[in-house]
């Protein structure tokens, strides 16, 4: 019987139920307090009768194949583009612009509403521009 267990051979291979079973009860722990660590603060705010914090105004100018210049849904030239520019940055200093150009026209003249933008003195300008591998017939964009 001593000589049995000499030559005993040990098994050399891992057991993996263990493994994957921790593994397992870490994923679940770490899926349910992974939502409670982005979880802020749990605040009543007071009411107020008037709303002094206004959302981002937004204009959105685009400029079509034949050149022609809309704000919104607008068509408008480039010295309504100018008053109109001047209205919202009146109304609001921060005013952000989108500019929307097909990608037909010619770079001057979206230089030339860029330079009209910056002339009245709003430095928040955005390019519109369609992801790699998409159209516009596959896209909709809302411009109101």
């Amino acid at each position: 019987m001593i000589f049995e267990s000499r030559h005993r051979r040990f098994l050399a291979e891992i057991n993996i139920i263990p493994l994957v079973d921790v593994v397992l009860v870490l994923l679940l722990i770490f899926m349910v307090t992974a939502p409670m660590l982005h979880r802020g603060i749990d605040i009543t705010l007071p009411r107020s009768s008037s709303n002094t914090i206004t959302p981002d105004e937004r204009l959105i100018i685009s400029i079509e194949p034949d050149e022609a210049i809309y704000i919104g849904k607008e068509r408008v030239t480039i010295f309504g583009l100018r008053k109109r520019l001047h209205e919202a940055k009146a109304s609001n200093p921060m005013v952000s612009v989108y500019l929307r150009a097909d990608s037909r026209i010619s770079y001057g003249r979206i230089v030339q509403v860029m330079d009209e933008v910056k002339r009245i003195g709003i430095e928040r300008l955005g390019m519109v521009t369609n992801p790699k591998g998409t159209t516009l017939e596959e896209e909709s964009v809302d411009l109101s």
